[in-house]
């Protein structure tokens, strides 16, 4: 039996979520899902052919950390993801820990996650989703503003937040409540980006075999 996809693992904890807030703030969250659809992905976003940034980024111990170097020599798979807070982002890492981390292994192929949150959140995605790829912190948002995929809650689903017990200002490691859609990007050795997935829903994700067949496709290019 093939195991279920992120976005089937995403539904159903979906129909518990909703049932655990109630109606009235299940429609707060489901109306800005809706919204963002509608306006669809930025229009000055992540661009293929693009070099990617090598950003100064942190590990989670709070050290500086080179994406370059945590991508390795060949070529990568970046997941942006929005925090440790956030139910969908811990479904979909944990979910590329079982699935698509072993896969890249075998191709040789390096997997870095990226949020914004301070270096002690990273700690905790690693630990919800018993995570051996690198997880780091991007602090101030620049590589999600470099690559045109910066967004932040609206104002209403920030106030269902704080009925709910959180604040995503607190978890960001510079107070602010920017956050990067949940993005995928695969490039080649030459930091290149081949591949890009923008996901204006956060409770839609890049599936592993979208994934894989990206990366496939490129080792393909490179020998052909």
């Amino acid at each position: 039996m093939a195991p279920a996809t992120i976005g089937q693992e995403s539904d159903e904890f979906t129909v518990g979520f909703d049932r655990r807030i109630g109606d009235r703030l299940a429609a707060v969250f489901a109306t800005e899902r809706a919204g963002s659809r509608s306006e669809g992905v930025p229009v000055v976003s992540v661009t293929l052919g693009a070099n990617l940034p090598n950003a100064p980024l942190l590990d989670r111990d709070g050290a500086p950390a080179s994406l370059y170097d945590a991508l390795g020599s060949d070529s990568g798979v970046i997941v942006f993801y929005r925090g440790a807070w956030c139910p969908y982002c811990t479904l979909a890492l944990a979910h590329y820990q079982r699935e698509l981390f072993p896969r890249l292994l075998e191709r040789g192929v390096g997997l870095v996650a990226i949020s914004p949150q301070k270096p002690s959140s990273s700690q905790l995605s690693i630990d919800q989703g018993a995570l051996d790829f690198t997880v780091l912190s991007d602090p101030s948002n620049f590589l999600a503003t470099a690559l045109g995929i910066l967004t932040e809650p609206s104002p209403q689903v920030r106030l269902a937040q704080t009925e709910l017990g959180f604040d995503v200002a607190d978890s960001n490691a510079d107070a602010t409540a920017g956050i990067p859609f949940p993005t995928v990007i695969v490039v080649d050795a030459g930091r290149i980006v081949r591949f890009a997935d923008v996901q204006v829903d956060y409770t839609r994700r890049t599936e592993v075999s979208v994934i894989l067949a990206a990366v496939d496709a490129l080792d393909q290019t490179r020998r052909s």
